[in-house]
């Protein structure tokens, strides 16, 4: 599960460590402000390297919508999907029969570049927030699916079986998302791999070592707390948890 992210580094540094432009520049002062809880439940905007289009940063809706359905149907669809975990992941192993899935994993793959994500870790019965980003301050690729309803581009993070690090971190369910070096880039977003090739990019384990992971106030969880600030993503020490 990957269902809360932050994305606080400036365009020009997703510009510059992706080799893409954005789509707009007139939206470039929105996606320069820091975003540093993102709920995937409020279904906010992201940036998306889309494979129709390798060579920009485009807005995409955090949850994916099916290709039948309208842009006035997407608030209703949103509000029916929370059953469903909203859209926000895509299992790998459903990739290619499900039915929103199957055609989007062979023509609408992207990436979703974020700073960090949080994960859940659960110690008697209670759970403790970490955060997961790139050692050396750089930001992390996303595997992504996603659908275009009208002018808008909906996305789904896809998610895997949990490497060491993260079975212990997400130590429930046991996931993680898909997380892509820099050289599998060109290769996820080419119009021109097989099947087999794309099986073997959602194998793709990345580095542990790459990652710095820490325990997080418990503030993430709580719908009455503003933890859309730059102390969410301060470490936290509880006793009675440690990796």
């Amino acid at each position: 599960m990957c269902f809360h992210t932050a994305t606080t580094l400036k365009t020009k540094k997703l510009e510059k460590h992706f080799d893409v432009k954005l789509s707009n520049d007139e939206i470039r002062p929105i996606f320069d402000k820091p975003q540093y809880h993102l709920n995937g439940f409020s279904h906010p905007n992201m940036l998306v390297i889309p494979q129709q289009k390798p060579e920009v940063l485009a807005p995409g809706v955090w949850g994916i919508v099916p290709n039948n359905k309208t842009p006035d149907q997407i608030k209703l669809y949103y509000k029916e999907a929370v059953k469903y975990g909203g859209g926000l992941n895509a299992r790998a192993e459903k990739l290619f029969s499900h039915f929103i899935y199957k055609n989007a994993i062979h023509e609408q793959r992207c990436i979703i570049p974020v700073t960090g994500f949080f994960e859940p870790h659960e110690h008697e019965k209670k759970k403790y927030p970490f955060f997961i980003k790139d050692r050396v301050e750089q930001p992390l690729a996303l595997a992504g699916i996603y659908t275009i309803i009208g002018t808008y581009v909906t996305f789904s993070i896809i998610t895997k079986e949990a490497s060491p690090l993260f079975s212990k971190i997400h130590n429930l369910k046991k996931r993680q998302p898909l997380i892509l070096d820099l050289e599998l880039h060109n290769q996820w977003l080419s119009p021109n791999v097989s099947e087999t090739q794309i099986k073997e990019l959602l194998g793709f384990s990345y580095s542990d070592d790459k990652l710095q992971a820490y325990a997080v106030t418990k503030d993430l969880f709580s719908p009455k707390i503003n933890s859309n600030v730059s102390s969410i993503l301060d470490e936290v020490h509880y006793s009675e948890v440690s990796l």
